[in-house]
């Protein structure tokens, strides 16, 4: 009895060592002999991805693709190119350009020549030269897509070099009893005239075929500089046209010309906007 509580007394003393251990040494793998010691935990945050927003469905349905063409338009003017025909006293001839700058802009010039006579109440002259326009267009009208018609407003800087030749001319008798004097045969040639102007130009060109355009313009001009003969006025000013006895003058022409497409831009277009000009039209 005496052994048997021993014993028991022995195996008790040995568990409790054995639980006094265990709480001061690592875990114990059951599968490895080696010992592993647990790492602390960390926490993951998890950071929120940015939302990604998509254009709305009804923008992408109701936009489009629009091609824009860049380059060049040549062309002449058909008023004074045919004018000669039912005038006697005029030959001429412009040719005109533009050179598509941007969405809106355009740079353009004119480059003609003119051989005027002009009949006044006591002279007869005549005026020959060349001219040159150059400036820029505004076209304010908004084409449907795939049209490139254009309704502009510009300005133009024109420079002309000319002569005139005196042909004839009447003195002024105050009190004519014995009628009118005889106009007086002169001949007179000057050369070397300038004048200078500036021109406000408002026109338009409508498509009608494939890169063929016709156009319609008209312009205000106010002259700058004008270099006259001695003894009279310069009655008509090649590319300035009549001077109407003062600095203002106007012009306009009839145009057909040819564009030289170069290079292409791709633009958003609103189909919204096309059908609200459909609308317009109809109204």
């Amino acid at each position: 009895m005496k052994h048997t509580l021993k014993f028991i007394s022995s195996i008790s003393l040995l568990f409790s060592m054995f639980l006094g251990y265990a709480q001061d040494v690592p875990e114990i793998s059951k599968n490895l002999d080696s010992t592993v010691t647990q790492k602390p935990k960390t926490e993951k945050v998890k950071t929120a991805k940015p939302e990604i927003k998509e254009a709305p469905k009804e923008i992408l349905k109701d936009s489009v693709v629009k091609t824009d063409r860049y380059g060049l338009r040549v062309g002449v003017d058909l008023y004074k190119l045919t004018r000669g025909l039912y005038d006697k006293d005029y030959k001429g001839i412009e040719f005109v350009g533009d050179w598509r700058l941007t969405k809106k802009y355009y740079l353009a010039a004119e480059l003609g020549f003119e051989d005027k006579t002009t009949e006044d109440d006591r002279l007869t002259s005549s005026a020959t030269g060349t001219y040159v326009k150059a400036g820029f267009d505004y076209n304010f009208y908004q084409n449907w897509l795939d049209m490139e018609n254009l309704i502009t407003i510009g300005m133009r800087g024109g420079f002309s070099t000319f002569s005139q030749e005196l042909i004839n001319y009447k003195i002024y008798n105050p009190n004519p009893y014995w009628g009118e004097l005889p106009p007086i045969n002169e001949g007179q040639k000057y050369s070397g005239l300038t004048a200078a102007w500036i021109e406000v130009a408002l026109g338009l060109k409508a498509k009608v075929f494939n890169n063929v355009f016709v156009g319609f313009g008209v312009q205000l001009k106010l002259l700058a500089m004008n270099k006259e003969p001695g003894n009279f006025e310069n009655l008509y000013i090649p590319g300035f046209n009549r001077t109407y006895d003062g600095s203002f003058g106007v012009g306009f022409n009839y145009t057909v010309s040819y564009f030289i497409p170069i290079y292409k831009k791709k633009t958003m277009a609103s189909e919204n906007a096309k059908i609200e000009e459909a609308k317009k039209k109809k109204k």
